[in-house]
C-alpha cells in the first residue's frame, strides 16, 4: 500500500514509519520538524517536510492508499498554559487533513489517540465504553478528533480506527525517544544512568497500591507499530473504530525505577517527593477489544522496553 505517515520524524511515528518500510509499503512522511527529527525519517521512505494542514491536500491528491496520523502536540503542561496551541495544532490542522481525505478519496485512516480522552477514570483496566472526560485540553483535542472522526466515517465512508494508549517506551534499533523536554518516566530515570540527571523523584510512597507507589501502562513502540498494521488491515468502510492498547497489569513507578537499575547497572538515586495534585493512583488500560477484533497482544516486557531505550540512549551518545 502507499501510505501517508503524518509526524513520521517523531518518536512513535518514525517506529511506525519504519516497521512499514520493513513490511513492504510505500511510506511518505510528512512533519514540520517542529518537535520531530529529519534524521528520524527511516531509509526507504520520502520524506516532505511541511505543515499538516497545508501540505496534506497537495500530498493526498497523488493517490493514497491510507494515513496514519501521528502530527500532535502532546504536552499535558502546555496544554494547559496555551490551549490555542492544541486546538489549532490537533484539532484544526486534522480537521484540513479529513477534509484532503475525503477530497482526494483516501479510504483508510488510523488515528494516534490517547487514553487521557478518559480523565480519571471510574475503575480499571479501563475499557473503550468508560465515560470520556479529559481533565487537560490535550485530552480534551484528541477527543475531539476522535469525535470528527466518527463523523466522517458515517458520512463519507472513511474506514477509520484510533487506537488509545497511555505510555509508550522502548525502542527500534536506532528508532527511539529523544524530545526536547522530557516527560516520561522511563528516559528520565535513564538520563540519570547517562549522567545527564542527578536522581529521580518519585511522586508519593503511600498511594493504594502494593509498593505506595503510582502504577501506569506501558506499551513497548514494537507492540504498538505492530498494532496500527493490523488496524490498517482490519478497519471497515463506514466505520471508525476504537481500541485501546495496554499491557493489562500495569507497572509502578517504583519496580520501573528497579527494572532500570537492573539493565544499566547504575544505582539511580529515587527520592520521594510528594504527590502531584490530580495523580490517580492506578491507570491501566484494557486491550481485549484489541485482541478480539485485531489479534494483537502486547508480548514485549517491562525489561524489554528498559533495555532497547537504554540501548539507544548509549548509541546516540556514542554518535
Amino acid at each position: 500500500m502507499k501510505l501517508l505517515v503524518t509526524g513520521g520524524a517523531g518518536y512513535v511515528g518514525s517506529v511506525n514509519a519504519a516497521h512499514l518500510v520493513e513490511a513492504g509499503h510505500e511510506v511518505v512522511v510528512l512533519d514540520d520538524l517542529s518537535t520531530g527529527h529529519a534524521d528520524a525519517v527511516p531509509e526507504g521512505a520520502r520524506f516532505v517536510e511541511g505543515e499538516l494542514s497545508e501540505a496534506a491536500g497537495p500530498l493526498l491528491a497523488e493517490g493514497f492508499d491510507g494515513v496514519l496520523h501521528f502530527a500532535a502536540k502532546s504536552l499535558v503542561g502546555e496544554s494547559v498554559a496555551k490551549p490555542e496551541l492544541y486546538w489549532d495544532g490537533n484539532v484544526v490542522a486534522t480537521f484540513r487533513l479529513l477534509e484532503a481525505i475525503r477530497e482526494h478519496g483516501t479510504p483508510r485512516l488510523v488515528f494516534s489517540s490517547t487514553a487521557a480522552t478518559y480523565g480519571e477514570p471510574e475503575r480499571t483496566p479501563i475499557r473503550e465504553d468508560a465515560p470520556t472526560r479529559p481533565t487537560n485540553p490535550y485530552g480534551a483535542s484528541k477527543l475531539a478528533i476522535d469525535t470528527m472522526i466518527t463523523s466522517y466515517a458515517h458520512a463519507h465512508g472513511l474506514a477509520a480506527v484510533s487506537l488509545r494508549y497511555f505510555n509508550v517506551a522502548g525502542a527500534h534499533g536506532r528508532f527511539g525517544e529523544r524530545h526536547a523536554v522530557e516527560t516520561h518516566l522511563i528516559p528520565i530515570v535513564l538520563q540519570v544512568a547517562s549522567g545527564s540527571r542527578e536522581s529521580v523523584a518519585m511522586y508519593g510512597d503511600d498511594w493504594p497500591t502494593p509498593d505506595g507507589t503510582c502504577v501506569r501502562d506501558y506499551i513497548h513502540v514494537d507492540d504498538l507499530a505492530e498494532a496500527h498494521q493490523l488496524a490498517l488491515q482490519k478497519a471497515q468502510p463506514g466505520t471508525h473504530a476504537i481500541y485501546n492498547l495496554g499491557s493489562g497489569t500495569g507497572y509502578s513507578v517504583l519496580q520501573v525505577v528497579q527494572a532500570c537499575r537492573a539493565v544499566t547497572g547504575h544505582p539511580i538515586p529515587a527520592t520521594t517527593a510528594p504527590r502531584r495534585a490530580g495523580d490517580p493512583a492506578v491507570l491501566i488500560a484494557s486491550s481485549e477489544a484489541a485482541a478480539s477484533d485485531l489479534g494483537w497482544k502486547p508480548v514485549r516486557t517491562l525489561e524489554d522496553m528498559v533495555g532497547d531505550a537504554w540501548r539507544f540512549t548509549r548509541d546516540r551518545a556514542g554518535a
